[in-house]
């Protein structure tokens, strides 16, 4: 249990582990066309800045005064509070304002400077082409338009940078022209001084004059409203503030101090009394025991002279009989008892009642008197709140008339005062540097910019790879034992598929080591009950499981006698692979019983195996493989051949491998390297597993060892070479 708890655990910390070696192996992949992409893009960015004109950058510094020289609190006439940071960052806005860039336009006449009536280097008028004149085509711009136009332009080129945790701001300004960048900037503060100065002003006589109007209004209205305040008091004759609400207050909460009291009696009393009603006057025994009357002092006196009576009677009953003038005497002294105990009880329960009636009357009358205490209160509540509201109402007319009185006089006072809230620190200069561009800057940045794009590509690429190229894919992806792999093979002159005869041809290559390879892990999976029948199949065509089908044949071939069938009756293959007529009877000739089993075998020499090719291709071949005809040819030759080798079809195009799976011993699944998705191969093989194929483990083909030991690491670096079974080896033996 250790051991599986450890293992899990070395799982997790591998895959939270970083593989920086598989991210340096994607960019080493890539490396050239990252450093390409790079020299390019460097390239045209390194053309296209060296074709820009120099912008040249001039500053001005202006100090925008948070306290003014003022007589009296005149900012709050026209809403400016100092101090706050709302009002710098209203100041910065005003800065960078239309109004204030169009008044510098037109005071320095930027709009006839060349710089802002450039041609541009390509222009082409589509209306002078077409020889009709397009339905709601613009009219020629207007002077105005071309002014506004400008003016944008003129507003790009503008700067507004405050300074932190001061109350300085810059004011920048670019140029192709050192002189006008410094004339520009300078420009732009001295019209934002003169703008503050003008507004304030126009400000102080808007307000003067709006002042004076409402101040006659507001004088009529006050006076409206005391004359109806006081008609009002007059009418309802109230006297003092509140006109006796504090006392029909004070009345009703009394009121309703007594109710709560009465009625809390009340529901005491009245449970009693719904006992009572229940029991009913008649069974003072079931009355005795109410609480309210067992506990009652004289109805416990009574109890307590019964039981002296009861106790007389037990101790006489033990000396005489019933008849006895003593036993007589003491029956009547308690019947009297019992008599006295139930009268006493009935009087009780009838107190009881007329408490409770009482207690009922009381809460009547005292709601009774609670609502009419009520109706005077909302009386007095109404007359109240109408004075509330005719004295609010003069209030409110009466500070808003003191407070316009008062701003007039200090807007009055303060029409003849001006005063600048900015001014220049810091004058713009002549720049004797252009600030941009920066090419060397410009240029670097696009290198490094561009190996960053070439590496986040190289990544996206590798991210969106699915197919399946390395022995650790076979087993993470595809969860199944890894048998081999089968290099790829250099095209030779006039050989289509040199695979077919590699392993023949020579001997001592790496391609005929790794086929032994996977014919020792074929043999060892099975030492004790070989794997007699032996299929090879694939997820789609074209990944080499011909191939793969005819080297293990031969690999077998050398110790054991072997019959390699073809049995992809849909696009047999080995017929052309091996040298044979694709005329001759094969398989499906002796399924059908058309041909004798000698006549379909065809020996070939090189290797020394027989081969049963796949003969005439049948109509239905799903049907001749699923036959019980196949089953026992199959169960024949198995008589006749230490191995037998078949060639199937791939197990996503058809059903012809599944069908195939409960007749052989072994399976062996073939898949293309750096070509099929995992996700296809991993479809595939659950086809098979879900039928229980005995599948003993996957070959990857085609595989690029050069390119795969140098690209993806230790999966494949020195496979093959530590053993001398390189080209260089092989041409020194």
């Amino acid at each position: 249990m250790d051991n599986k708890q450890n293992a899990a655990f070395d799982r997790v910390m591998q895959d939270d582990v970083i593989d920086l070696r598989e991210y340096w192996l994607t960019i080493s992949r890539h490396k050239w066309g990252i450093l390409g992409f790079a020299f390019l893009v460097t390239l045209l960015t390194i053309l296209v800045v060296f074709s820009m004109k120099p912008v040249y950058r001039a500053t001005a510094t202006l100090l925008i005064e948070a306290q003014e020289a003022q007589v009296v609190s005149i900012e709050e006439v026209y809403g400016l509070e100092s101090g706050n940071q709302e009002y710098f960052l209203t100041q910065f806005e005003i800065l960078k304002s239309r109004k204030l860039a169009e008044s510098v336009m037109r005071k320095l006449d930027l709009a006839n400077h060349p710089e802002f009536n450039e041609e541009p280097a390509f222009s082409l008028n589509w209306r002078e082409l077409l020889p009709f004149e397009l339905p709601g085509a613009a009219s020629e711009p207007s002077e105005e338009d071309i002014f506004q136009a400008k003016l944008n332009i003129f507003l790009e080129k503008v700067t507004i940078s405050p300074v932190r945790k001061t109350q300085l701001v810059k004011v920048t300004y670019e140029s192709y022209s050192p002189v006008m960048a410094a004339e520009v900037a300078n420009a732009i503060g001295q019209a934002y001084i003169e703008s503050n100065l003008e507004a304030k002003l126009e400000v102080t006589m808007q307000a003067s004059t709006w002042l004076s109007d409402r101040l006659g209004y507001l004088r009529d209205e006050l006076r409206t409203a005391e004359k109806k305040l006081q008609t009002y008091r007059d009418q309802e004759g109230i006297v003092g503030e509140k006109g006796g609400l504090d006392i029909a207050s004070k009345e009703l909460d009394l009121v309703s101090t007594k109710l709560v009291e009465s009625r809390r009696d009340r529901l005491e009393l009245q449970g009693v009394y719904d006992q009572i009603q229940k029991i009913g006057k008649r069974n003072p025994r079931k009355l005795e025991l109410l609480p309210a009357v067992l506990q009652h002092p004289l109805v416990q006196t009574m109890k307590e002279s019964v039981a002296e009576k009861q106790l007389k009677k037990s101790e006489l009953a033990k000396r005489y009989g019933s008849k006895h003038p003593k036993m007589v005497a003491v029956n009547s002294e308690l019947n009297i008892a019992y008599r006295s105990l139930n009268q006493q009880i009935i009087s009780v329960v009838n107190g009881v009642e007329n408490q409770y009636k009482a207690a009922l009357a009381s809460e009547k009358s005292l709601e009774n008197s609670l609502a009419t205490t009520k109706g005077s209160m909302q009386d007095l509540s109404r007359k109240e709140f109408k004075l509330r509201e005719l004295q609010q109402d003069v209030d409110t007319k009466r500070a808003l008339y003191d407070t316009f009185f008062t701003r007039f006089n200090e807007t009055s006072a303060t029409g003849d005062l001006r005063s600048a809230n900015a001014r220049i620190v810091d004058p713009a200069v002549k720049p004797q540097l252009p600030a941009k561009p920066k090419k060397g800057l410009i240029a670097a940045l696009a290198f490094v910019v561009s190996i960053m794009f070439g590496v986040v590509f190289a990544f996206l690429l590798k991210a969106l790879d699915n197919t399946v190229k390395t022995a650790a894919d076979i087993e993470s992806k595809l969860g199944e034992t890894m048998m081999g792999l089968l290099p790829l093979l250099s095209a030779r002159k006039g050989v289509k598929h040199p695979s077919y005869n590699e392993y023949l041809e020579e001997t001592q290559s790496a391609f005929a080591e790794s086929v032994r390879t996977i014919r020792t892990g074929v043999v060892l999976s099975a030492l004790d009950n070989p794997h007699k029948v032996l299929a090879v199949t694939s997820t789609i065509p074209g990944e080499g499981k011909t191939s793969t089908a005819i080297n293990m044949a031969y690999s077998l071939g050398q110790m054991e006698r072997v019959l390699l069938i073809d049995a992809d009756m849909r696009r047999p293959s080995l017929a052309k692979a091996l040298g044979f007529d694709n005329k001759l009877p094969g398989l499906s000739n002796f399924v059908a019983g058309t041909s004798k089993l000698e006549d379909c075998i065809h020996h070939h020499e090189a290797s020394g195996i027989d081969v049963l090719t796949a003969g005439i291709i049948p109509p239905n071949p799903l049907e001749l493989l699923s036959s019980e005809r196949f089953a026992k040819a199959l169960s024949v030759l198995e008589t006749k051949y230490d191995r037998i080798v078949i060639d199937t079809a791939p197990t996503q195009a058809v059903s012809d491998a599944l069908v195939l799976a409960p007749k052989v011993g072994a399976m062996i699944y073939v898949v293309k390297a750096d070509s099929t998705s995992y996700q296809q191969a991993k479809a595939g093989l659950k086809r098979l597993k879900d039928i229980n194929a005995p599948l003993i483990g996957v070959v990857l083909n085609q595989v690029n060892t050069k390119k795969a030991s140098k690209y993806y690491g230790a999966d494949y670096g020195g496979y093959y070479d530590s053993y001398g079974y390189t080209e260089e080896s092989k041409s020194a033996a």
